[in-house]
């Protein structure tokens, strides 16, 4: 719910605070006095385009700051995790409440437990947005606010005249009815999608593919021929080094061993390095100093490491021998792997990675009749699947097109229109031959969409024997303005969005059916928090709190720098009846206009208290209103 909007150097409005009501707020004010900054305002909150234009003559910057409370934060713990697919598949991801997206961009809430979300605008056309005392993307912003509230205005009414916009409204109103077999129709078409392209592709690059696959092949048939273990040439290389200088490594190490273990027996008496380890032991031995006794393990650990340096040395003489056959063979091994990694890769181990990376790729060129007959089949599959989703989802439309239907034409009755009535007609589109998201639906293709195979199109019955023509054409423009507000009234009814905004949708709209209309938006801040901006009073009497912009209001000074001022304030009991009666009469001062005011408010009062919307407005009688008008004057006069 949006508590608390602020508004600072936004057209005509210097600095203004509004503090709306959790029922029905109404915003009005004479033309000219700035009533649409306000919708302006929560079109900026909403992440909406900058128009410099729009800031205030000789400000710096427009600001628009708003006070959301939230949900606690137990209620959003239970919201499931997004799980979106591919391709066109996020679309069905579940929305996400504000108070998740909000922590998502890591900002604060307030003490209060409320969020200030704000967004400025300079001169200079520059833009920012901050969220919870961050700064955060504009999308970040537009996605919490979404969220919290929306703006159902005169433009976004006539957005409603397009087919795509019917068919989401039709769904927004369905709910999960539609939403559900739409996702697994969405899953189910990304998975066609990409059978039937696969399928296309390998057959028109039939050659080109068979051209790859044949050089494919021919490397795997070369790799697989010499059959390169991991490692295989670093081994090789060592082995090689080895043989080739075997008579230098025999030398080597036969001079080592001798150093240590002495010459083989009978070819010298050179001292080795274990006879003079122990006899060094025998001379320490034999003396009584301690200082000498205790080098005696040091020696032993010595004497015990150069026998182990023996024994390695004496065993790799035994198994070093010159072969000149296997040396062959290993040059000739080498030659081979060369032969392999000039062509695929630096390394056996890179060339090994290439045959893997081949095999995969040729599994996925198969052009074989067989593989094709396997994927046709596999796109056939999941088009028969897919034409059973499009079915439950146009059956699920075709239910709620009918309840739409009932309920915005029950709505036209209170709004003067009883003999029209609306429908939505849910049809299909043909697909062209040849297309590629043709689908076979009941003997027909059709076209499937990401959104399905239907197309939406609101008709609209004049009178009783007048054709149903598209809503555009079968209304004139004060009918359209009715069957928009009866459209929005009755999509909003379906909304979980917590705030809504109507901006002036009841233009076109007087008499009894304007009454009509402040009862249904009424009727609708039961369960919304509900902020309107009407020119109308049968509309302003329906409120829980009014609140009026005014030209030369408490904000305003003397007018010397030529530039417009206009306050928001609340409006007191008394001075309802004043506001109310200028809205009808053009003027606050006849006793006709107050009396009629009056009578308003009475009437919406108990006709809000006789069917429970809310806490009705309180009644003012006449004397009462006259004394605080009058009272009021002798002070402006004083």
């Amino acid at each position: 719910m949006l508590s608390e909007l602020r508004i600072q150097g936004l057209g005509v409005i210097e600095d203004a605070t509004l503090d709306l009501h959790p029922g029905l707020t109404v915003v009005t004010g004479e033309t000219g006095a700035g009533k649409t900054m306000v919708v302006t305002g929560l079109h900026l909150l909403g992440g909406g385009r900058a128009d410099s234009s729009r800031v205030r003559r000789g400000a710096s910057r427009a600001t628009v700051e708003g006070r959301f409370l939230l949900p606690p934060a137990s209620e959003v713990d239970d919201e499931p995790e997004d799980d979106a697919g591919e391709d066109d598949a996020g679309e069905d991801a579940p929305p996400r409440s504000a108070l998740r997206l909000a922590a998502d961009a890591g900002a604060a809430l307030d003490d209060d437990g409320s969020l200030i979300a704000a967004r400025t605008v300079s001169a200079d056309g520059r833009s920012r947005a901050h969220l919870g005392g961050r700064s955060v993307p504009m999308a970040v912003l537009g996605d919490v606010t979404d969220a919290a509230l929306a703006v159902h205005g005169q433009h976004e009414a006539l957005r409603l005249l397009r087919a795509a916009e019917q068919r989401a409204v039709l769904d927004r109103f369905a709910g999960a009815a539609v939403a559900e077999p739409l996702a697994a129709y969405r899953r189910t078409r990304t998975a066609w999608r990409r059978a039937t392209a696969e399928l296309a592709r390998r057959r028109e690059q039939a050659r080109e593919l068979t051209r790859e696959a044949d050089m494919l092949r021919h490397g795997l048939g070369e790799i697989e021929g010499v059959a390169p273990q991991p490692g295989e040439d670093a081994e090789l290389v060592a082995e090689a080094r080895r043989l080739a200088d075997a008579d230098d490594l025999r030398a080597a190490a036969t001079g080592a061993l001798a150093a240590l273990a002495g010459p083989p027996e009978g070819t010298g008496d050179e001292p080795d390095t274990i006879g003079l380890l122990g006899e060094a032991r025998r001379r320490l031995q034999g003396s009584d100093d301690p200082a000498l006794a205790g080098l005696d393990p040091r020696l032993a650990e010595a004497a015990a490491l150069v026998g182990d340096a023996a024994a390695e040395l004496t065993d790799y003489l035994e198994r070093l021998e010159a072969d000149p056959q296997r040396l062959e063979h290993v040059l000739a091994r080498q030659a081979e792997l060369k032969s392999l990694t000039r062509k695929y890769a630096a390394d056996v181990d890179g060339v090994l990675a290439w045959a893997d990376t081949a095999r995969e790729r040729l599994a996925g060129l198969d052009t074989s009749d067989e593989a094709l007959a396997a994927l046709a089949a596999e796109a056939e599959q999941h088009a028969g699947e897919l034409a059973g989703h499009a079915a439950a989802v146009s059956a699920a439309r075709r239910e709620a097109a009918e309840r739409f239907g009932a309920a915005v034409s029950a709505e036209l009755d209170g709004l003067a229109m009883g003999a029209a009535s609306v429908q939505l007609a849910v049809g299909v589109k043909e697909a062209a031959s040849g297309a590629t998201d043709a689908l076979p639906v009941e003997g027909r293709h059709v076209v499937a969409g990401p959104d399905g195979v239907d197309e939406v199109e609101l008709l609209l019955t004049a009178h009783a024997g007048a054709p149903a023509l598209p809503v555009h054409k079968g209304a004139s423009g004060g009918e359209l303005s009715r069957v928009m507000l009866a459209v929005e009234v009755v999509l909003a009814g379906a909304d979980t969005t917590p705030t809504l905004v109507f901006d002036e949708v009841d233009a076109g709209v007087g008499g009894r059916a304007a009454v009509e209309v402040g009862r249904r938006l009424a009727r609708l801040a039961a369960t919304h928090q509900v902020v309107v901006v009407t020119h109308l009073a049968q509309v302003a009497a329906y409120a829980d709190r009014h609140l009026v912009v005014d030209k030369g209001g408490l904000a305003a000074v003397d007018g010397t720098d030529g530039v417009t001022r206009s306050a928001v304030r609340a409006l007191d009991d008394g001075e309802r009846v004043v506001e109310l009666a200028r809205m009808l009469a053009g003027t606050e001062e006849t006793e006709t206009g107050r009396a009629h005011a009056e009578e308003l408010l009475a009437a919406a009062a108990a006709d809000r208290a006789s069917s429970g919307a809310g806490d009705a407005p309180t009644p003012i009688s006449r004397g009462a209103a006259t004394r605080r008008s009058g009272s009021r004057r002798g002070r402006r006069a004083g």
